[in-house]
This record gives structure tokens, C-alpha cells and sequence, in this order.
């Protein structure tokens, strides 16, 4: 560690943090075994009844949420935390904001918090929003003239200036989220915990809300901790990132760095995927057709070459008539940013019951050097030139590893795009070696 880092405030440590949950029970069985384990936390020993191998998550009837953390984190620092589903991400912003306790290790916080875990976290629903914001303040340590004096900027940000004195019970969760980072950005706290907090909001909110919480780091140094599966949230408003995986840090570093791990973790190598047992979007109650799978035809990897052509092979069901169906299959970027589309319209009617398939060819020569993942769509489309999806699915990934030889530039796509033109044809030329700048 070097002097800077030395001499930077510690806002907060974790060390050798755990958090185990029992499933599927309240206690260890027994009284004596309950006693017994209660006995040895007690001393400072091991748990007798734990059963060897507590390196893994799911140990018998217990969970590992989280398995042995080491964390530090400095004043006026805005950390990214990312992982999946089930990483320990929202277990970590549980046991800072005090929500629960470790069942190992020590936490150590230098500051108060105001933490945002989820929409409306901590408010009365039968209070006011004004109430709520009392409460808030108070329960921060903070006096009803040091509210007073807040309030005024707390309503204005929250945009919901109309309603403050109407149960906050009858808001609508996009009203709720807005008063509620609203009151954990202006009250006087050190640290702000958030978790995926801009989630819920339009645009402009979240956009507002993202400047807010890069001032309160950068201007007014306080300390963020932010959760999201945003990574471009994360990018606009984090110096550093964790990675998390089954409870574990497995990066720390750079944000840059951090996203490319978590994506190459989360990235499927598979040149086959069957859809037909994976649970489709809420809004696709009634489906038409049903995808079952995608495949990479001639090829046993997802690397490409910028002049290879990708074979892809689509098979589908009818669950009802079809009439005109139209396909698309989308390109994003691996912290999905939606990049290309190729279409075909009206490719497709058939009868109920009826299977069928596509082998498409697919040019991918505009496609900077990067990772990507398909998505798999049937529509249907209106006169009036709507669209209704019939199905869609995510698909299958693949990486351009290899540009043309020719173009010896490395390609920077988070700052000039993945898309790469062809050049431009330059259909006239003039130079003036004497530096005369009006052309005849």
C-alpha cells in the first residue's frame, strides 16, 4: 500500500466478515444443540455442530451469504459493488446499515449512515412525507432546527412538493423513490448506502440523482456505496469497484477492470442454447410462438474473426396462427447497451402446432473488437407501423477477437462505440503547401 492510500480517512472496515442463514429451520434442531453452538460463539470457539467444509455456500441445512470479507473503504470514495444474482451484494449493504449482524468478523464505521436498500426503506406509510422526513432526520442524530433547515431543499429535489403532506402510503413508487433519496441525499449523514436506487424514476430523476450523489463523493466528501446491475451508472459515478461471487470478493480495483470481469464471468460459452424450459418476460402472457433453441452451425466457439460470417440456426413452435411474423436479432454489449439489429419482415406465417426453423447468415464486419450477447425476437406489425413481440428470448454470445490486419488502430468502444464504419471515401482532396487557406 502505498503512502497516499495510507494516510486516506477509513470510513469503513470490514474484516473476515461472514453472514450464514439456517434454511428451513429457526434453531440448530435441538435446545442442546442450539446451547451448544450459543456456548462456543461465546468463547470464541468453533461451532461443533457446524459440518466440515464451510468454505462452500450451501453446507448442509446453512448458507454462506457472505464468506470471509475484507474490505476497506475511504472518505469521500464512491464504491461500485456488482456481482449476480444471489452474490451477497444486498446481504453486504444489510449488515453496514445495521438491518443484521454478522455472524462472523467485525465491521467497524467511522460516520452515519443514511441507507437507501430498497424503495421507502424505513418510512411510515401512514405518515406524511414531511413526517417521514422528521423521522429520518431524528433518527440520524439530527435536530428538528437542523431538518427545518433542510427541508425546504429536500422538497424541492423530490419533485413531489404537492403530495409532502399526504400519507406517503398513497404514493406511487415512482413518488416514493424520489422522496426517499431525496431525504437520505440532504440529511447529514457521512455515508450513503444505495441499492439500485435509481431503479424506479424517470430519466430526468435519475440523471439528477446521479449528480447529486457525484457531488456528495466528490464536493462534499461523503462516502457511497452503490449497488446496480446498471454498469453504466456505475461508470458515471464510481472511483472503485468490487466484484462479488458465492459471498466472496473476487476483484477490487479499477471500474474499467471491474465490468470486464463481471461480464467475462457472467458471459455463456455455449454454442447451443434450448429455450424451452426458460421462463419468459411477465408481459409475454400469451405468446404466439415459442423459441426452442439457438445454435452456431459449423462452429464449436463464440470467437469470431471480423470477416467470419456467424451461421445461426433459430428453431421455433407455433402456439397459435401466425400471419406475417416478423424477426429480429438484436446486438448489445455485454452490460446491455442495445447496439445493432438485423430485421426480417414478415418472414413468417404458419399454422398452430407447426415447427419450424431458420438458418441465417449474419455479417458482423462493422462490429468493433468486444463482446456481445443476442437477443431473439418475433413481432408482429401493424399498419400503422407498431410492433407486437410474439416471443423473446436472450441468446447466445460472442466475442470479435481478431480485427483486420489492415487496420491497425486499437478500437476504444467505450469511447468511440462498438459500431465501426467503413471509412469514408474521399472524393476530392486539396493541399496548399504555401498555407494559403482560401481555396479557389
Amino acid at each position: 500500500m502505498d503512502n497516499k492510500t495510507e494516510q486516506r480517512e477509513v470510513a469503513i472496515r470490514l474484516s473476515g466478515v461472514k453472514k450464514m442463514y439456517k434454511l428451513g429451520q429457526i434453531g440448530g434442531g435441538t435446545l442442546q444443540g442450539d446451547l451448544q453452538s450459543w456456548w462456543a460463539r461465546v468463547r470464541g470457539r468453533e461451532d461443533p455442530n457446524t459440518k466440515i467444509g464451510t468454505d462452500q455456500r450451501l453446507v448442509g441445512q446453512t448458507f454462506m451469504a457472505l464468506n470471509g470479507i475484507d474490505l476497506t473503504v475511504y472518505k469521500g470514495e464512491a464504491l461500485g459493488i456488482i456481482g449476480g444474482n444471489g452474490a451477497g451484494k444486498s446481504t453486504m449493504l444489510k449488515l453496514l446499515s445495521r438491518v443484521t449482524a454478522p455472524t462472523e468478523g467485525e465491521i467497524d464505521i467511522y460516520g452515519r449512515i443514511a441507507s437507501m436498500l430498497e424503495v421507502g426503506t424505513g418510512f411510515n406509510g401512514e405518515m406524511t412525507g414531511r413526517e417521514n422526513i422528521y423521522m429520518n432526520g431524528t433518527i440520524l442524530g439530527m435536530t428538528k432546527a437542523e431538518i427545518d433547515a433542510k427541508m425546504e431543499d429536500i422538497i424541492d429535489f423530490s419533485e413531489v412538493r404537492e403530495f409532502i403532506d399526504t400519507p406517503v402510503k398513497r404514493y406511487s413508487s415512482g413518488m416514493y423513490v424520489k422522496l426517499a433519496f431525496s431525504v437520505a441525499a440532504h440529511l447529514d449523514s457521512e455515508i450513503m448506502i444505495m441499492d439500485e436506487v435509481l431503479a424506479v424514476g424517470d430519466m430526468a430523476f435519475q440523471k439528477k440523482c446521479l449528480d447529486k450523489m457525484r457531488d456528495a463523493a466528490k464536493k462534499e466528501g461523503r462516502t457511497v456505496l452503490y449497488v446496480s446491475h446498471n454498469m453504466n451508472t456505475i461508470r458515471q459515478l464510481c472511483d472503485r469497484c468490487i466484484v462479488l461471487d458465492k459471498g466472496k470478493v473476487v476483484f477490487e480495483g479499477d471500474v474499467e477492470e471491474a465490468i470486464s470481469r463481471y461480464m467475462q464471468e457472467t458471459k455463456s460459452k455455449n454454442t447451443r442454447i434450448d429455450f424451452s424450459e426458460v421462463v419468459r418476460a411477465d408481459w409475454l402472457k400469451d405468446p404466439y410462438i415459442k423459441l426452442l433453441s439457438a445454435e452456431y452451425v459449423g462452429k464449436d466457439t463464440i470467437a469470431f474473426e471480423q470477416t467470419e460470417r456467424i451461421h445461426l440456426k433459430l428453431e421455433w413452435e407455433n402456439l397459435k396462427d401466425v400471419v406475417n411474423a416478423g424477426l429480429r436479432v438484436e446486438i448489445w454489449s455485454m452490460d446491455r447497451t442495445a447496439i445493432a439489429t438485423y430485421v426480417l419482415y414478415e418472414c413468417y406465417s404458419g399454422k398452430a402446432g407447426e415447427h419450424g426453423s431458420f438458418l441465417l447468415e449474419l455479417d458482423i464486419s462493422q462490429l468493433a473488437e468486444a463482446s456481445y450477447q443476442m437477443i431473439y425476437t418475433f413481432f408482429s406489425r401493424s399498419e400503422l407501423g407498431g410492433n407486437q413481440d410474439l416471443d423473446c428470448v436472450d441468446g447466445l454470445c460472442f466475442d470479435i477477437a481478431n480485427v483486420k490486419k489492415s487496420e491497425k488502430l486499437l478500437w476504444r468502444p467505450k469511447y468511440w462505440g462498438y459500431i465501426r464504419m467503413p471509412s469514408p471515401k474521399v472524393i476530392e482532396k486539396k493541399i496548399d503547401s504555401e498555407g494559403n487557406k482560401t481555396w479557389q
